[in-house]
């Protein structure tokens, strides 16, 4: 494990562990990093709710366009949909704001490759090198990227996500739990697409409010609300979906890895 980067990327409290000029330099030593023969390389970046997320999404952004190369804006959306997106999109790697399960204090940088999978630790490795040893911006502004946000992100990843069931929900009645994250628009929209009868809690972030007291991290609000209004079943989701937790009809914890 290195000095800027954990298990799962750079994470800590914005404003001390993790500011603005951290994540400039994180996006503009990956993207030095990266090049290759292409002429200009192609990023994904994407968040999930936290009140931080625009700051650092725009010092990434402005570390990568300053390598001469391009960043696509997701917008707020599920990890997992980054690690989709940068194959169906042909990009060159991708990024995510997020701190996960963690309160909206924190805030975090996730680097992916070209295949969606996470950053290997030898490249994380490199980009430390180039941050901590007398980091200089490219001084060539002539030579900058561009920046487009993606219009049909949302779209593109829950079609996949529905095309990977062979049959509707209808007869299901599903409470969802989005933590006031990644998944509050994504959820509804797949559920919708199956035709399942869904009811929603904790879809209205505000910046602050990400696993607050919801999500996959505090299950006892969704086993409540599966119990007291007869639902079938309860599904709860982390800060940035990439993980999520059920419940059964009586608000039982279910074990995915027992399920056959």
């Amino acid at each position: 494990m290195g000095k800027l980067f954990g298990t799962d990327g750079a994470r800590g409290i914005v404003g001390t562990e993790l500011d603005v000029n951290l994540a400039l330099k994180i996006g503009a030593s990956t993207a030095r990093i990266l090049k290759n023969d292409k002429d200009k390389l192609t990023f994904l970046v994407a968040s999930d709710t936290r009140i931080s997320k625009d700051i650092l999404k725009f010092a990434l952004a402005s570390g990568v366009l300053s390598e001469n190369a391009n960043i696509i804006d997701l917008g707020v959306i599920p990890t997992p949909a980054i690690s989709y997106l940068i194959k169906k999109y042909k990009a060159d790697g991708g990024f995510v704001i997020s701190a996960s399960h963690n309160p909206s204090e924190y805030n975090g940088i996730k680097v992916f490759n070209n295949e969606g999978y996470k950053l290997a630790d030898e490249l994380e490795e490199k980009i430390e090198e180039i941050i901590l040893n007398d980091f200089e911006l490219t001084k060539e502004v002539n030579k900058v990227g561009t920046y487009e946000t993606a219009v049909n992100a949302k779209k593109d990843y829950v079609n996949y996500l529905k095309n990977t069931i062979d049959s509707d929900l209808h007869k299901l009645n599903i409470g969802v739990d989005t933590a006031n994250g990644a998944a509050y628009e994504t959820a509804e929209m797949l559920f919708k697409s199956l035709k399942a009868n869904f009811h929603i809690i904790n879809n209205n972030p505000n910046g602050l409010n990400i696993n607050d007291k919801a999500g996959s991290t505090h299950l006892e609000g969704l086993q409540k609300f599966v119990i007291d209004n007869h639902l079938d079943c309860g599904i709860a989701f982390d800060g940035d979906a990439d993980r999520c937790l059920l419940v059964d009809e009586l608000g039982n914890v279910v074990d995915g890895d027992k399920i056959m």
